[in-house]
């Protein structure tokens, strides 16, 4: 695949698979394209060159998305509940169902988040703040998530909390997952395979317990 803003091309001749139930870390400097192979592989950008195929083709219409800690004022008027309800993709009525209701309950169980289900959001910390963006993308059940440096603004503790619970929720799903980050340890901890994308537009991937010194020097 190759892709490009304009004549410049930001990812070249990128070639990689993705299997089912397959934590993928994707980790490179800044530039390299991480962001571009994220937009693409969202349909947001459309590749210059080649093709994103997916096995299954309702993969491509419901990947989950987990961004990166954004800053939202205390008094962002929605709760942690109503904000995980705005992904019910399938509702077709104005208001919300009893099924739809236990289904939104169920998924903030399972991210941790009982507690605080009726918390305005901006109230969260930045790690409840995290698991409200998982439950959102954990919602319609996706077989795909990605995880759009997610922790990079978690401390060490609130990181291996939400990579453990996603860890947990990929395996009992067979879930594939796509872990964009800088932080290598918790790659290490966590990913099964890697793809490391250079300024050169050179690509390499492999098993997570391969990943040599020199390679992790350039992220």
């Amino acid at each position: 695949m190759t892709a490009s803003y304009g004549p410049t091309n930001i990812i070249k001749d990128l070639n990689f698979n993705l299997a089912e139930g397959e934590f993928l870390a994707i980790i490179g400097e800044n530039g390299v394209g991480k962001t571009t192979l994220v937009r693409s592989l969202l349909g947001m950008l459309t590749p210059k060159a080649g093709t994103i195929k997916f096995t299954d083709h309702s993969i491509a219409k419901n990947i989950g998305y987990v961004p990166q800690s954004r800053n939202l004022d205390e008094e962002y008027p929605i709760t942690v509940k109503d904000f995980v309800s705005l992904n019910l993709r399938d509702s077709k009525l104005p208001w919300v169902t009893a099924n739809e209701k236990a289904k939104v309950w169920s998924i903030i169980e399972q991210t941790n988040l009982t507690k605080i289900a009726d918390r305005p959001l901006g109230q969260a910390s930045g790690g409840e703040k995290q698991r409200a963006y998982l439950a959102q993308a954990l919602l319609n059940s996706p077989k795909l998530l990605i995880l759009d440096e997610s922790t990079a603004s978690l401390d060490v503790e609130m990181k291996q909390e939400l990579l453990k619970l996603v860890a947990k929720v990929q395996q009992e799903n067979k879930m594939s997952a796509i872990f964009i980050t800088h932080d290598l340890p918790l790659a290490r901890n966590y990913a099964d395979n890697y793809l490391l994308m250079t300024k050169q537009q050179e690509y390499t991937m492999g098993p997570i317990a391969s990943l040599n010194v020199s390679e992790s020097e350039k992220v």
